[in-house]
């Protein structure tokens, strides 16, 4: 057993290992787990609770999480004085499935933002990002309930590899020279420069993670979302290696929205997926008018971002969107939003972005039980108008309730 100097593993608990390609979870999993910064400490104690109780409900104590504290962010800088340690990637790379809250990004250097390094370290690809509606809850839009998405979106280049350099910086200048000489442009002297990497290698994992997704859970269609016809050579790129993957490595379980008029008149064969794709901008619109026609949607990562949040906005917010960091194992599920330090400690935030990405985890686990006990129960309180301020906000006639009892009322709900 690995030691550590500020993690303690926990005696009771199994390590999940990977086996044949597959994950081989035991009964007991140890699942490491960083609080968070801010509002972090409410929503965690709030998501543990409600998950010991789901799990328990669903197996009879056969089964049960055996969390181990990690660290990062404010509390790891406060032990370690580093805002990251290295023990903490250590963990999550072996005990392969952790949850973690929000953490806030130190000021002056060191790390642009600790959630993108911990997906760079991590090497997780994959952000996935489900957005569906539960009843009850405020919308802006007139059918919220048509909202049900899984957005797979690139997590490691495009805008996240982060290359740039400065107006009037020394590198931008001789960047600017070089492209302005040798590429016959002629970007302004004045400008600051960027680049956003789109690879093949990138793409093609992150489209083959969302079409076996698809296959999983039986989903009928996949969409690729791009700027394709004006960046050509990247997102552009992106579309075409995506339909690539699909054509190539599952090609007698999809059709391509072109084959679909073509071949088979608008009629899918059965057992199929449609492969299809869509201007960003197009997308945008669609989403607010036609979303009940998109179901796994790929994007590089600067769309996906977009598009996530743009999607959650209708069914309650970022309070009721979940999420996860997922590489070819190891899934690190974590809330969607900020450590909103303003409300830190007050016991009056929504932990369902938290709760909902703990589902993902449960489902991850191969505990889906668990998980639809905590969604049923979720949208039960929801629907009793028994909500935080976030929610209450959004309906009429509701209970105001904070963080810890919001996490009780579900309980009673399962």
């Amino acid at each position: 057993m690995a030691k550590y100097k500020h993690i303690v593993v926990p005696k009771e608990g199994k390590q999940i290992t990977i086996k044949n390609k597959k994950l081989s979870i035991p009964d007991n999993p140890i699942i490491p787990v960083i609080e968070g910064d801010g509002i972090g400490r409410d929503i965690m104690k709030a998501t543990r609770r409600v998950v010991d109780a789901a799990v328990e409900k669903a197996y009879k104590g056969k089964k049960k999480i055996a969390w181990m504290d990690i660290y990062a962010g404010e509390r790891a800088n406060e032990l370690y004085k580093e805002w990251l340690p290295k023990e903490t990637i250590d963990a999550i790379s072996k005990y392969v499935v952790a949850l973690k809250g929000p953490l806030t990004t130190p000021i002056g250097g060191g790390f642009r933002s600790l959630n993108v390094s911990l997906r760079q370290i991590l090497n997780l690809y994959a952000c996935v990002r489900p957005v569906r509606y539960f009843k009850g809850v405020g919308s802006p839009v007139v059918h919220p309930e048509r909202m049900n998405i899984i957005i797979f979106r690139e997590n490691t280049e495009d805008v996240y590899a982060g290359i740039e350099w400065k107006k009037g910086s020394k590198e931008v200048k001789k960047v600017i020279d070089w492209l302005n000489k040798n590429m016959k442009l002629n970007i302004r002297s004045d400008s600051g420069v960027g680049i956003k990497p789109i690879s093949v290698t990138g793409t093609k994992r992150l489209v083959r993670k969302a079409i076996n997704y698809a296959i999983d859970k039986k989903l009928p269609s996949v969409t690729l979302v791009h700027k394709g016809n004006i960046m050509k050579y990247t997102e552009g790129a992106f579309r075409d290696w995506g339909y690539q993957v699909a054509t190539t490595e599952f090609r007698s379980k999809v059709v391509t929205e072109d084959e679909l008029w073509s071949k088979y008149n608008g009629k899918m064969p059965k057992g199929t997926i449609l492969i299809k794709d869509r201007i960003a901008d197009s997308m945008f619109q669609q989403v607010l008018t036609r979303s009940d026609e998109y179901s796994v949607v790929a994007t590089p990562n600067l769309n996906g971002d977009y598009l996530s949040d743009a999607c959650a906005a209708q069914v309650g917010g970022l309070g009721m969107a979940p999420g996860a960091n997922i590489g070819d194992f190891i899934g690190l599920f974590e809330a969607t939003h900020g450590t909103a330090p303003k409300y830190a400690d007050k016991d009056v935030i929504n932990p369902g972005s938290l709760i909902l990405s703990a589902v993902m985890m449960l489902d991850y686990l191969g505990w889906g039980q668990a998980g639809q006990l905590i969604e049923k129960a979720l949208e039960k309180t929801i629907n009793k108008k028994t909500v935080t301020y976030d929610l209450h906000r959004q309906m009429k006639g509701a209970k105001k309730v904070g963080t810890s009892e919001f996490a009780t009322q579900i309980i009673k709900n399962m």
